[in-house]
């Protein structure tokens, strides 16, 4: 169970990193790299860590706290 989160926790930094980076681009008017490059990139990896999230609870690797309060 803690490698899987393990796992999640650094998609999650990966996530981070790649809006900083976006970030950066568009504070640089004259930059060779796309800002979309890094939004795009950011965009995908949220929409498998959502999927990955969801099979793992599916699957029974983790468990949603059942009383979130």
């Amino acid at each position: 169970m803690w490698p899987v989160k393990l796992i999640f926790i650094g998609i999650f930094i990966f996530i981070l990193i790649s809006l900083f980076q976006a970030l950066n681009i568009m504070r640089k008017h004259g930059s060779a790299v796309s800002m979309s490059t890094f939004i795009g990139r950011r965009l995908m990896v949220s929409i498998v860590l959502i999927i990955c999230i969801l099979l793992a609870i599916a699957f029974g690797v983790i468990t949603p706290n059942a009383r979130p309060y």
